[in-house]
C-alpha cells in the first residue's frame, strides 16, 4: 500500500498522499507531514522553514508512527527544545510517512499558525 490518508487534529482535515509521488514544496523534506499539510492549505508553524534546524513543526503522530521514517539524531536533538514532547512526537518537516498506514497528526494548539495575512 502506498496511498494513505492523514488526517490532522484538531483540524479534522483529511487527506490522501501517495507515498510513492511525495509531495514536494519548498518547505520539509518532500512527502513530509509539513509538505502534505502546506499543500492542503493548513499551516504549521516552521520557522526554520523545515530544515530541521528549530521545533516548531512539532507534531504528535496519534496513530500510525511506525509507518514513519526514523527520526534522525539532529531531529531528536530539536525535539529536545519542543514543548510537550511525547513518544509519539516528531518534526512535521522531517516525518515522511512509507504508505504502510494511514496517520492522525495532532498539532498542538502553541504550533497552529491561525494567522491568515491578506485576505
Amino acid at each position: 500500500m502506498s496511498t494513505y490518508r492523514i488526517q490532522f487534529l484538531p483540524a479534522d482535515l483529511t487527506v490522501e498522499a501517495d507515498a510513492d509521488q511525495p509531495v514536494e514544496t519548498r518547505d520539509g523534506l518532500p512527502g513530509s507531514i509539513l509538505a502534505l499539510a502546506l499543500k492542503n492549505h493548513l499551516e504549521i508553524d516552521h520557522a526554520c522553514g523545515g530544515v530541521c534546524a528549530c521545533s516548531t513543526c512539532h507534531v504528535i503522530v496519534k496513530e500510525g508512527f511506525d509507518s514513519l521514517s526514523e527520526a534522525s539524531e539532529n531531529e531528536e536533538d530539536m525535539l529536545d527544545n519542543a514543548p510537550g514532547v511525547t513518544l509519539q512526537s516528531r518534526l512535521a518537516c522531517q516525518a515522511v510517512a512509507d504508505g504502510s498506514s494511514d496517520l492522525v497528526v495532532e498539532i498542538p494548539h502553541w504550533n497552529r499558525n491561525l494567522v491568515s495575512e491578506g485576505h
